[in-house]
């Protein structure tokens, strides 16, 4: 029986040019296990001292201004029929203006043109309202 032992006896045997990684591996994963022994433990809360109690109720009741949007899609400012679109950002630039600005209530219908809905709240943002609130939107369910 023959057994290939390698490529030359003797002299012409070449030496083998691999590196031995498996110490190198060894020597690394116990430096891992080290670390991570090492490394304390992060907490990942923070301490805050919050107040304790309840508080004070708010002596200012914010002021509210209600724009309905009727089936026939005419906007109404606090019940009154707004002009155009230019007279609706004059009234929204002079609120936008106070110094407590108030609670803009927007209360499409229905039936009303999402279009004239979409021009409201656009020009709330432009005016720089902050405080808006869709009232009835229950209604559109199912639609």
């Amino acid at each position: 029986m023959g057994m290939n032992v390698g490529q030359g006896s003797g002299d012409d045997a070449e030496p083998i040019m691999d590196i031995n990684t498996t110490p190198l591996i060894d020597v690394m994963l116990v430096l891992l296990v080290m670390l991570i022994i090492t490394i304390p433990i992060q907490l990942h809360s923070v301490n805050l001292n919050m107040p304790v109690g309840t508080p004070p109720p708010s002596e200012v009741k914010p002021e509210v201004v209600k724009i309905d949007i009727d089936e026939k899609s005419v906007v109404y400012w606090q019940g009154l029929p707004v002009v155009d679109r230019a007279d609706l950002e004059a009234k929204m630039a002079a609120a936008a203006e106070r110094a407590v600005q108030p609670e803009i209530h927007i209360r499409p219908n229905k039936l009303s043109n999402y279009n004239t809905f979409a021009e409201v709240m656009v020009s709330a943002q432009r005016k720089g309202l902050l405080k808006l609130g869709v009232i009835g939107s229950e209604q559109f369910i199912g639609r």
